[in-house]
């Protein structure tokens, strides 16, 4: 009687984890770009018009309606309303408030404020983006520093968005200068890819993190949306109740500037110019 060999068992063999490389960014053509440069200018218009509105006594749902009604009058439409649920045509943020801020009936602009507006328009299926923080009335010398410093930084990050450079390269200017004059750059919100959607990658770091996406090249046809974010106390943020305002952690001012901006052979062209 022969007895039954035992099978040994089988293993299945390990399967060696490859490293999952970051989504790739969508490269524009010649045409896209132009349809891309028209997005921008109808941003460009709106920011002319905040410019205008920004005073005393307005309420940040004022300044929304202004906006849509620009936008309207260009052909274009929103990209944050409606986005995840997002409730405005623009984000309205005052004094601590960092980004997302939600425009209100309630919420008077007062001598003394200073006012990040973000705007992100919707044009032939070709995203607009930028933003940028305005005085009201008179503000005191350190809000004004301090948003002289963040809109400096963005220009410091803009000219390194060249051919042969990498996202890192635009990280590491804004980090450095705003650092420099002893302001905080925030850590949880980043600039990215623009096009058709409104977030492409890469993600555009304002800090030095050793990010995957910090490796990647900057090459003609990259449309990015550089955005540095500054706050006056320390980097920590928090989110507010409605799940989108974010504010300082501290209650320190916060400043915010943007453009989109094309990588071309001949430099960085920012799209969001008027």
């Amino acid at each position: 009687m022969f007895k039954r060999r035992r099978r040994k068992k089988a293993y299945p063999k390990p399967v060696k984890q490859r490293r999952k490389r970051p989504p790739q960014p969508i490269l524009k053509s010649a045409r896209e770009i132009q349809i891309m440069r028209e997005a921008g200018r109808i941003v460009g218009l709106v920011h002319l018009a905040m410019k205008e509105a920004v005073r005393p006594g307005v309420s940040t749902w004022e300044l929304d309606q202004i906006a849509n009604e620009v936008l309207q009058k260009h052909n274009a439409t929103s990209a944050f309303l409606g986005y995840r649920g997002y409730p405005g045509h623009i984000c309205a943020s005052i004094n601590d408030e960092l980004v997302h801020g939600i425009p209100s009936k309630e919420r008077i602009l007062r001598a003394g404020d200073i006012i990040s507006i973000d705007v992100g328009s919707n044009y032939r299926g070709f995203i607009g983006d930028s933003a940028w923080t305005y005085a009201v009335g008179e503000i005191d010398e350190e809000a004004a520093r301090l948003m002289a410093v963040t809109e400096a930084s963005l220009y410091k990050g803009i000219e390194q968005a060249v051919v042969g450079n990498r996202v890192v390269d635009i990280s590491r200017a804004v980090q450095q200068y705003v650092e420099a004059h002893d302001f905080y750059v925030v850590r949880g919100y980043t600039g990215h890819g623009v096009g058709r959607q409104m977030h492409e990658p890469p993600q555009v770091l304002n800090y030095v993190a050793g990010d995957p996406d910090g490796n990647t090249p900057l090459e003609e046809g990259l449309v990015i949306a550089i955005e540095p974010m500054v706050q006056g106390g320390a980097w920590q943020t928090k989110v507010l109740r409605d799940d989108w305002t974010v504010v300082s952690q501290d209650g320190s001012l916060a400043a915010h500037f943007e453009h989109t901006v094309a990588i071309t052979n001949n430099g960085p062209e920012i799209l969001t110019l008027p």
